[in-house]
This record gives C-alpha cells, structure tokens and sequence, in this order.
C-alpha cells in the first residue's frame, strides 16, 4: 500500500522517514569529520562540500515529506497509548519533522553568510544561489553554532525516538515499530 492507513504507515511514508532519518545521522558524523580533518584542507573543501548536497537533498526529501503527510491520512496511536504519551509522541514527531527542515535551512545561511563566498553545487550538478543574507565573519560564525546545536539536538531527539520506538517493540510488544519497517 503507497498511502498511510488508520492503522500504519504506506510505503512513502516509510521510504521518506528511513531515508531522510539515515542521511541526518549520516550528516551528523560528516559534519563531525569535517571538523576533525581541519589540518587536511583539501579533504576538508570536498567533505564540506558533499556535507551541503546530502544537505539539500534532506531539505528537498523533508519538504516532499510533510507536502505528502499533509495531503494523507496519519495512523492512530496504538491502542491503549495513554494520551500523555500520544501527545508526547506527536510533539516529538513535530519537532523531527521541523529540524529535517530547519537544520539544512541553517546549514545554507552558513554558506549564504560566509565572506569566502564559496558557491554551492548540489553534488556538482545543480547550483544553489545564496540566501540574501548579510556576510560576515561574525554572521558565519552564528549559523555555525545555531546549526551545530540544531543538529546535535535532533540527533540526540531521534536517537530518544528510536529508543522509545525499540521499547515498544520489545518491552511493551505492540506494533508500534513494525508499522514504520512496513511489516
């Protein structure tokens, strides 16, 4: 089935939140290497610059992904879910959505703010204009930290979501994973 249900998710559904939630992990360790190879600038430029493409691709993928969410139906909670912990998992759901958005967003005003104006290629095909904003060190350096937190922080949010996802599936036996792995 391609469309959600009232009980689980489609194949669209499933393919965009595996997809998007391995390349921000993904992203998240090669923003990490990044840093880690500063005395090797060459390595660093092309890892930087891989670090941009996969980050427009989760910008592209997690755009599609809520244009798809919104024109569909969403799968109720489990039954016996206590209501705390639906809401729960709906703001957190919110919050993951909105950083697949929100960290790539910041990762282009980095670029968008830099005074090396560095033009950005979505994996050497496609060029992506800068965002208008104004170019400083400073400003460079403010997106950097906002980004970094935003990205530190969904990891860490996504990483409680697969926990709780885990424990439903072996504590509490119910289908609340194996509905997203599409079984």
């Amino acid at each position: 089935m391609w469309r959600n249900s009232r009980e689980t998710f489609g194949f669209v559904a499933i393919a965009f939140h595996w997809t998007i939630a391995l390349l921000f992990f993904g992203q998240i360790a090669l923003g990490f290497l990044t840093q880690e190879v500063a005395n090797r600038p060459r390595l660093q430029f092309e890892l930087y610059q891989w670090h941009k493409s996969i980050g427009f691709l989760i910008l592209a993928l997690a755009l599609s992904r809520i244009g798809w969410a919104a024109s569909g139906t969403q799968p109720e909670p489990i039954a016996g879910t206590p209501p705390w912990e639906a809401f729960a998992a709906h703001v957190a759901h919110l919050l993951l959505l909105a950083l697949t958005v929100i960290v790539p967003l910041t990762g282009w005003m980095i670029a968008s703010a830099s005074p090396l104006r560095i033009p950005s290629f979505a994996f050497n095909l496609v060029f992506v204009p800068d965002l208008p904003l104004t170019r400083s060190d400073a400003a460079e350096a403010f997106w950097s930290r906002l980004h970094a937190l935003l990205a530190y922080g969904g990891g860490a949010l996504a990483l409680a979501h697969a926990c709780a996802a885990i424990h439903h599936h072996i504590i509490r036996r119910d289908t609340t994973l194996s509905r997203m792995l599409g079984i």
